[in-house]
């Protein structure tokens, strides 16, 4: 619909031509109203094209609100009351509506069966379209203020020009990957209309690790690991899951999910990860294993039996960690080398560097602080005539599709409440 002609203003503007902007707009435009988009970048989507290694994680299979819900650690008890209004069987209901196929994958990850993430930015594009949004690109916003006197929202333009609305949804992103326009400016637009705006930190990023047999495994996956971070020399959260050995250090969904809490840690000290090969088992088990196999095949070489166990590229590896001599044969090997081999399939240690940053973060943590949202309508408590979604909330969550699920949902809220 076009703005009302008589005033020059439009019903809602909507800053952020990410998911989440897209959702709202898109709702909105639905449901009758009229709609300005504003992004920033030449075209929508940049960074939604990127997700999942362009596929697009879209969302995961949990179908229950409140145990989706609860994914989303210390913050879904604000998210009921959203996920009770627009939840995974609605994220793939309107997807499939809108004619495109998903499939699962592992742990519950939905990806469109194209394998590509455009067919999900399409989707979003011609429901706009439909609506009749109106989008404007290469948009970048300066400034934003509510104006309850007047009873709306001036956005300002770099360029010079004013958008007028009688609301105004924030769909800004956090600071993540920064080259696609999440670079965190709606944080200070909000913090002028007097939301507290917890610290913004990347997360979901990969680990830098200093250990040199790590970086020489760039490439390796490893499925059905287990990762335990080890600070100030005890063990702290532990994630199950796979990882991918990159050529700064590891990254994979177990690591990017646990890699919030790393860069906690790092905060007050010295990082470990222990890597757990062999997960199902307890250390007496792995040993009567390991002890086992080496009786069986007395006559093989040590590296020859432990590359039948683990994966070949990692047995020089824990044989330099263990101080082993992988030429030996099995009925040779020492019992204090078969116990440090024991320990460090069980808590191979990986010394961490550091966190990449906000470049390489899917996401990032911090934002606008829940307590000041109604999330039965994503509407701001402090300045009303705001709706924030997505990235901008301050809501931690792992990495399976769950970032995204985030994103649909209160956007579809904001877009049905505006």
């Amino acid at each position: 619909m076009e703005k009302d002609k008589k005033s020059g203003i439009w019903d809602v503007v909507v800053i952020g031509g990410g998911p989440a902007g897209m959702m709202a707009a898109g709702r909105a435009a639905q449901r009758g109203r009229s709609v300005l988009l504003l992004e920033k970048n030449p075209a929508l989507g940049k960074k939604l094209l990127i997700t999942g290694g362009g596929r697009c994680n879209l969302t995961n299979n949990q179908r229950d609100a409140r145990a989706l819900a609860l994914h989303y650690k210390g913050s879904d008890q604000f998210l009921m009351s959203a996920f009770a209004q627009h939840a995974v069987p609605q994220t793939l209901a309107f997807f499939h509506r809108h004619g495109m196929k998903t499939k699962e994958e592992a742990e519950g990850r939905v990806f469109p069966v194209s394998d590509d993430a455009r067919s999900v930015l399409d989707v979003l594009v011609n429901y706009m379209r439909d609506g009749g949004v109106a989008v404007r690109t290469g948009a970048t916003v300066a400034g934003v203020l509510v104006d309850d006197e007047n009873e709306q929202v001036r956005v300002d333009l770099v360029a010079g020009k004013r958008v007028v609305a009688r609301s105004c949804i924030v769909a800004t992103g956090g600071v993540s990957h920064p080259e696609t326009g999440s670079t965190g400016e709606g944080f200070s637009w909000l913090a002028h209309a007097g939301h507290a705006i917890i610290r913004n930190d990347p997360a979901l990023v990969p680990v830098a690790i200093k250990d040199g047999w790590v970086r020489r495994l760039a490439g390796v996956a490893l499925q059905n690991i287990k990762l335990t971070i080890v600070a100030d020399g005890k063990r702290r959260e532990a994630k199950k899951g796979k990882m991918l050995f990159t050529h700064v250090g590891i990254s994979g969904p177990a690591v990017l999910t646990m890699s919030s809490q790393v860069g906690e840690y790092l905060r007050y000290g010295q990082v470990v990860i222990a890597l757990d090969l062999f997960p199902a088992y307890d250390h007496g088990a792995l040993k009567q294993l390991l002890y086992d196999t080496l009786a069986a095949q007395s006559n093989k070489k040590l590296k020859n039996t432990l590359g039948a166990l683990i994966p070949s590229a990692l047995v020089p590896a824990v044989l330099a960690i263990t101080n082993s001599n992988g030429e030996v044969f099995n009925h040779s090997v020492r019992r204090e080398e078969r116990v440090a081999l024991v320990r460090c399939l069980k808590e191979m240690p990986m010394h961490v560097k550091g966190l990449l940053g906000a470049r390489k973060a899917i996401v990032s943590s911090g934002g606008v602080a829940l307590e000041e949202v109604d999330f039965k309508t994503m509407q701001s408590r402090v300045a009303p005539r705001l709706y924030i979604v997505g990235d901008a909330l301050n809501v931690n969550r792992p990495s399976g599709g769950y970032s995204l699920q985030l994103c649909w949902t209160t956007g579809f809220v904001a877009g049905n409440s505006v």
